[in-house]
């Protein structure tokens, strides 16, 4: 028992550690804050859409949280577990009796936390714009703006005043900040109406059908983090930012290259078929479009998928892992 009980510590230190250094990486923070101003920025903007403005600015902020997830799974693991490799680090912790493979699974869960906390803000930010939206007879949703800044200010003032007097990490401090200022901001959003006066039929206010879409976008998400660990393993940085770019092109464009192929009956399409991941299971834009909902069925297949998909990734990774040179 008492074992089980040393594994399960190591295993949480490590997952913790990993967790934190991460949202204490300046990129961490500049990543999130940028994605999410940039999402409420293309809700402030005037188009000529002739009426589907908010399906325009919804489209485009979910496509921000999709690209700022991919360099964040990217940029974590190669600070994770890439630099810890380079520096001596991971074979410090690896001599104190922790297995390679429960060390791996352990940086895997901190990178999924971090991701799963940058998609929170940004999913808060797409949602909002989705309330903020406006056509072209309608006006910026100045409140919504006005506790939006408001909340990134406050975080940003108190993350320098704990740093400045109690000595506190400023990064981690100005993440945690943001995440909890703009979840009060948007709850107190809700008690303040949206004047959508004069705008089209096409505005119905804040769309919650974001939120099952950001949900199938970080679990594709987190097949991506098991693909840019796996690389960090034997790449630096750049080199597993163009692998997982390629990955992801490769994935857009796999049902038109190789789907009609497999379904004929052709193996080599259809094994090229099993190993890209297929990233159009997990993009939901069409359905958002109209009057559909993601149904509960669907989000519980495609979490099958990513954790079958992202399973497989990680044992490859462990096999780089285990015969890599640490000293």
């Amino acid at each position: 028992m008492d074992l089980k009980a040393k594994v399960m510590r190591q295993f949480c230190a490590i997952t913790s550690n990993a967790f934190m250094e991460l949202i204490r990486q300046p990129i961490f923070l500049l990543l999130m804050t940028v994605s999410a101003s940039f999402e409420v920025f293309l809700a402030c903007v005037y188009y000529f859409g002739f009426g589907d403005e908010p399906k325009l600015i919804k489209n485009s902020a979910l496509a921000v949280l999709f690209l700022a997830g991919l360099l964040g799974a990217v940029f974590s693991a190669s600070s994770s577990l890439g630099r810890e490799i380079r520096t001596g680090t991971a074979l410090a912790v690896l001599s104190k009796s922790v297995g390679r493979a429960r060390f791996l699974l352990a940086k895997y869960l901190g990178i999924a936390g971090a991701l799963t906390l940058l998609t929170y803000v940004n999913g808060l930010a797409a949602l909002l714009a989705t309330r903020m939206a406006f056509d072209v007879y309608g006006d910026v949703d100045f409140p919504g703006l006005a506790f939006f800044v408001g909340a990134m200010v406050t975080a940003y003032a108190a993350a320098g005043f704990s740093n400045f007097f109690l000595r506190r990490t400023f990064v981690s401090d100005a993440v945690i900040g943001v995440v909890v200022l703009q979840t009060l901001a948007f709850i107190a959003l809700q008690f303040i109406q949206r004047d959508a006066r004069g705008m089209m039929g096409s505005y119905t206010g804040i769309d919650w059908r974001v939120i099952p879409a950001s949900a199938l976008i970080l679990m594709a998400l987190l097949i991506v983090a098991a693909l840019a660990l796996a690389c960090s393993t034997r790449l630096d940085t750049t080199p597993t930012l163009a692998v997982c770019t390629g990955f992801f092109l490769v994935g857009l464009t796999s049902d038109y290259f190789w789907g009609t192929r497999a379904a004929n009956g052709s193996w080599w399409a259809s094994a090229l078929y099993t190993v890209t991941p297929n990233w159009q299971l997990f993009w939901m834009t069409d359905v958002l479009d109209g009057e559909n909902n993601i149904p509960l069925s669907y989000l519980v297949k495609a979490l099958g998928y990513a954790v079958g998909y992202a399973g497989a990734v990680l044992a490859v990774a462990l096999v780089l892992f285990e015969d890599r040179e640490l000293n």
